[in-house]
């Protein structure tokens, strides 16, 4: 089951959440265009947030930038 991107947002935090949102981070594809100290250089993402975030990824056949 391929899933939305709006519901890969409702598994994070509201701080990750609306990081991602401040940043223009609105697709998987997008999303998948960054690194992990990238991703992690955004105010309200964490070390928690990664593997929901490479999870999802991978679900939609992507990963985060190396």
């Amino acid at each position: 089951m391929i899933m939305k991107y709006n519901e890969f947002l409702i598994r994070l935090s509201n701080p990750a959440r609306r990081a991602l949102e401040f940043q223009g981070i609105d697709s998987f594809e997008k999303l998948a265009s960054l690194s992990k100290k990238e991703l992690l250089s955004f105010h309200g993402v964490g070390p928690k947030s990664l593997p929901i975030v490479t999870e999802c990824l991978n679900e939609q056949g992507l990963k985060l930038k190396d």
